[in-house]
């Protein structure tokens, strides 16, 4: 890229530099973590036409790559500190310099948002499709990170928010409900471009969840993972499984979509698992926040993970893993 890479950095990335960053000009950065926080890292790469669509908005790209970031912290109970980004660009990519100022417009309001800030980071060519890797730093009291393992034998499980919204966002965006009026997917569409990372609840959980991880990659496939880790399994019932009334309404007239619920992916919602007398204050916190927070099942002795109908049929397909990259 030539010259042409550092006056995109300094163009459009110093400006989004935080204390530390030396406003991008040396070789790296340098943090010092506030006293009594343990640090906690994630990294999270998006490639075009796989993570997000080429011609995408380049201000919802750059947003929706920091905002799946976000989510594994806040899985993890953490507050976001910084973030460190890699661009690699298409060699035959055109107008480079319009995409980047949509781009760190994108970044700039994030920043905002959620008050951190870039650290660091690398621009490249590739003769592959646009990548962006970004790796997120966050603080937590020390010794109070969240993990996935934990759960306990009878441990209720909870989700928050709504599951399923991005998954029929994005089919809309591939033209599925081609029929279906805008203002009815329009908001589904936001969901899958706009992630809505649980911050303020990763938070709030420490102490009361037995396990934690968010949602990304389909909630039948994710909560396997808490139960490999935990050593037991699940059962949920499909029933209590909380949808928007978007989703619902799409599902009365395509039920074949139904499956997208627990496989779809891209919800960034939490899901965790708490001992029953734990209702109380999750109700409370629920209160507090204005989110909903829904018990959708139980863990149990079988290592399996079954969602049942309202006539006790098992609707996972054996195939049911949610989205996997191999």
């Amino acid at each position: 890229m030539g010259s042409g890479e550092f006056d995109l950095i300094s163009r459009y990335l110093a400006p989004l530099s935080g204390l530390g960053a030396y406003g991008l000009t040396d070789d790296a950065a340098v943090l010092t973590p506030p006293e009594g926080k343990d640090l906690v890292f994630t990294k999270d790469a998006l490639i075009a036409d796989v993570h997000f669509f080429a011609d995408d908005p380049p201000d919802l790209i750059a947003r929706k790559a920091m905002r799946v970031n976000l989510s594994d912290l806040a899985a993890m109970g953490a507050e976001p500190l910084g973030y460190l980004l890699a661009l690699a660009f298409p060699k035959d990519m055109k107008n480079i310099d319009g995409w980047m100022a949509k781009f760190s417009a994108g970044l700039k309001l994030d920043q905002e948002e959620f008050g951190w800030s870039l650290y660091g980071g690398d621009t490249v060519s590739t003769s592959g499709p646009l990548m962006i890797s970004l790796t997120a730093i966050g603080i937590v009291d020390r010794g109070q990170a969240l993990r996935r393992r934990g759960a306990k034998l009878g441990d209720n499980i909870y989700v928050s928010g709504t599951l399923g919204d991005a998954a029929f966002g994005l089919k809309s965006i591939q033209g599925e409900f081609a029929a279906i009026k805008t203002s009815a997917i329009k908001p589904l569409i936001d969901r899958y471009h706009l992630p809505r990372p649980r911050l303020g609840l990763g938070r709030k959980l420490f102490g009361i969840a037995t396990a934690t991880m968010d949602i990304s990659d389909g909630l039948a496939g994710d909560l396997r993972h808490i139960c490999a880790l935990s050593g037991f399994g699940a059962e949920i019932e499909a029933e209590l499984i909380p949808l928007s009334d978007k989703v619902g309404k799409l599902l009365e007239s395509f039920p074949a979509y139904k499956n997208l619920i627990w496989n779809g992916g891209d919800d960034y919602e939490l899901l965790f698992t708490a001992p029953k007398d734990m209702d109380g204050e999750i109700d409370r916190l629920s209160r507090e926040l204005g989110l909903s927070l829904t018990i959708i099942g139980h863990i149990t002795t079988e290592k399996s993970v079954i969602i049942r109908d309202s006539d006790g049929i098992n609707l996972l397909q054996d195939d049911d893993q949610g989205f996997r990259h191999f």
